[in-house]
C-alpha cells in the first residue's frame, strides 16, 4: 500500500504551501478548529479512496456548499494529483462523470449531503453495487464532515483565492442545475 508523507508548511510541495498558509490564516482564530480540520484531513487521506476518488468527494461537497475558495484550491490539487480533466470539469459543473464508478461516488456524495446522511437503503446498495464498500459509505461521511469545516470557515472568513489557484476560480453560476 502506498503511504503518504504528512507534511508541514515547510516540507510540503511548493504548490501546496499557499493552501496550507491560507488555511492557517482562515482558521487562525481557533487553534482547536485548525487542529480538527488538519486531523480530519489526515484521516481522510488514509481512507480506501484513491486520490481521484478523494477529490470527487471533496470537490462535490465544495460545489454543493458553494465554496469558491475550496473549489479553486481543490481544482489545482486535483490537477497536481493527476485527476483527469473531464472528471474535474464534471464535478465543478455538477454534470455526470463518464466513468460509471466515479459517477456513483459523486451521486452518493450528493445524496449524503442533501439528506444530511439520511440516505435510503437503496441508495447505499446502489453505491455498493457500483463497486464501493460499507467502509466507503462512512468515508463519504468523513469527507463531507471535513468539507463542512473548511467550506463554512472559508465562507465566514471570506477567504480570497490565492494566486496559485486564481486560474481555477469558480462560482456557483458554473453549475448546470444551479
Amino acid at each position: 500500500m502506498t503511504t503518504f508523507t504528512l507534511h508541514t508548511e515547510e516540507t510540503a510541495p511548493e504548490g501546496s504551501q499557499p493552501t496550507i498558509k491560507q488555511a492557517k490564516a482562515a482558521f487562525a482564530e481557533s487553534p482547536a478548529t485548525i487542529e480538527g480540520y488538519l486531523t480530519l484531513m489526515g484521516i481522510f487521506g488514509k481512507s480506501d479512496f484513491s486520490p481521484t476518488e478523494q477529490q470527487v468527494v471533496l470537490m462535490t461537497n465544495n460545489r454543493l456548499n458553494e465554496c469558491h475558495y475550496c473549489m479553486a484550491a481543490h481544482t489545482g490539487i486535483a490537477k497536481q494529483s493527476g485527476v483527469p480533466d473531464d472528471v474535474i470539469e464534471a464535478v465543478r459543473s455538477g454534470r455526470p462523470i463518464q466513468d460509471a464508478k466515479l459517477d456513483a461516488l459523486r451521486v452518493f456524495t450528493e445524496q449524503v449531503f442533501h439528506t444530511r446522511g439520511n440516505v435510503t437503503g437503496e441508495q447505499v446498495d446502489a453505491f455498493i453495487d457500483a463497486g464501493y464498500t460499507k467502509a466507503n459509505v462512512l468515508e463519504v461521511v468523513l469527507g463531507t464532515a471535513l468539507k463542512v469545516i473548511s467550506n463554512y470557515t472559508n465562507h465566514i472568513a471570506e477567504t480570497p483565492v490565492d494566486k496559485p489557484f486564481e486560474a481555477f476560480a469558480w462560482s456557483a453560476s458554473e453549475v448546470v442545475n444551479a
